[in-house]
């Protein structure tokens, strides 16, 4: 099983969001339905290990708060672009969270996080992307929604990338 941690969004977001992409050669663009911020990838894990997870993601302690879309962003490795991306702030409560998750993780075995965590909202993938000038076309739609909860995904892996399952969540 391919696993994350991370958070669902409103449909209210995804349609903003889809309504936002466009505009780049080569980009992969999300499906509404694979758009999510991810608080922690956990990777491939057994089933045995996911029950370990799914009783160690229960004692997480979210608090509510209120989210909103930020700034676009990209991510590259060696002057090529992997990923287009829209922020989410504030990001200091999404951070504490996702350091709640890897306390949570690691106490079933799961190795820390090493890299910095960028609170974000993947929108396009794909290394065949040269250049984004001229991205994005348009302002990102300023929206904001409550973060009630947390969810464990499930990653398949398929042609069109990939599809997500939720295979629990907690508020």
């Amino acid at each position: 099983m391919r696993l994350f941690v991370g958070l669902e969004l409103p449909a209210t977001v995804r349609s903003a969001l889809v309504g936002f992409m466009g505009g780049v050669a080569g980009a992969r663009w999300q499906r509404a339905e694979q758009l999510h911020l991810t608080l922690r990838f956990i990777g491939e894990v057994d089933r045995h290990q996911a029950q370990d997870i799914v009783a160690a993601l229960g004692r997480v302690n979210v608090r509510p708060f209120m989210a909103e879309l930020g700034e676009a962003g990209l991510f590259d490795h060696r002057g090529r672009i992997d990923a287009l991306w829209v922020g989410v702030r504030p990001a200091e409560p999404l951070a504490a969270l996702a350091r709640r998750v890897n306390a949570a993780l690691s106490g079933v075995g799961i190795a820390p996080e090493t890299r910095a965590f960028v609170p974000h909202i993947t929108l396009a993938r794909g290394r065949g992307m040269l250049a984004a000038s001229g991205w994005p076309q348009a302002p990102v739609p300023r929206i904001a929604w409550d973060v009630k909860g947390i969810a464990l995904f499930e990653s398949h892996m398929g042609r069109d990338g990939s599809d997500y399952a939720v295979l629990a969540r907690w508020p």
